[in-house]
């Protein structure tokens, strides 16, 4: 039986070779093992001299990857612009005709290409307010503080703006007013085209309760 044993062949083939963490730490293979700390940059199997050495670089990667993905979603802003107190992907994009918002605060909030038609802002704080695009006919923006908000290609037709406060407002591009009620708005450094300009300068009355501007003085009226 001995001698049975003794004839027998233990040594793997070298496809199955032992892995480096099974190797004796005295053992030259070990040595290398250690020894190897260059960067790889490719995970290819011609280049990988162990399954070991695979795995750990394939361990890289996915550590890389996971980062990655946990910033994305562990910090909004990265994934959109804007938001506010209720969040972007409530109020942006969407159908809030009718809805109240009265004498809310929404600093920065993000209304971008939504309908607001016969939306409720009475009183509201929309500074930063992004309203870029956005369909505002017939709304109540009356007393709301929308200083710094974005009016952007929005349609503001036939809306209250009374006693609105709208100084440094953006309203660049096809902007339109027309229709709307501004007695008592403040248009201080808002960029209107020179025919909204004119348009609302035939309108324009009253006295900002908060600013005390008149407004079309802010309109730069003659």
């Amino acid at each position: 039986m001995a001698a049975l044993i003794g004839s027998l062949n233990l040594v793997p083939p070298p496809s199955l070779s032992p892995l480096p963490s099974l190797v004796p730490h005295n053992s030259s293979k070990w040595r290398r093992f250690l020894s190897a700390s260059a960067p790889r940059t490719s995970l290819s199997p011609p280049q990988c001299s162990s399954v070991a050495e695979l795995g750990e670089g394939l361990g890289r990667v996915s550590a890389v990857a996971l980062l990655a993905a946990s910033l994305f979603f562990a910090d909004p802003a990265l994934a959109f612009k804007g938001g506010g107190p209720y969040g972007a992907e409530v109020t942006r994009g969407q159908d809030l005709t009718g809805k109240d918002f009265s004498g809310k605060t929404l600093i920065k909030q993000d209304f971008k290409t939504s309908i607001l038609r016969q939306a409720n802002f009475k009183g509201a704080k929309l500074l930063g307010a992004s309203f870029f695009d956005a369909d505002l006919t017939g709304a109540d923006l009356s007393d709301a503080d929308l200083r710094g908000a974005d009016f952007s290609l929005a349609n503001v037709t036939k809306a209250n703006l009374s006693n609105a406060n709208l100084e440094g407002a953006l309203a660049t591009g096809n902007t339109s007013f027309r229709g709307s009620n501004i007695n008592g708005a403040d248009f201080t450094d808002v960029p209107l085209r020179e025919d909204q300009r004119e348009y609302l300068c035939k309108v324009a009355d009253g006295v900002n309760p908060v600013t005390g501007n008149s407004t079309r003085d802010t309109l730069l009226c003659n």
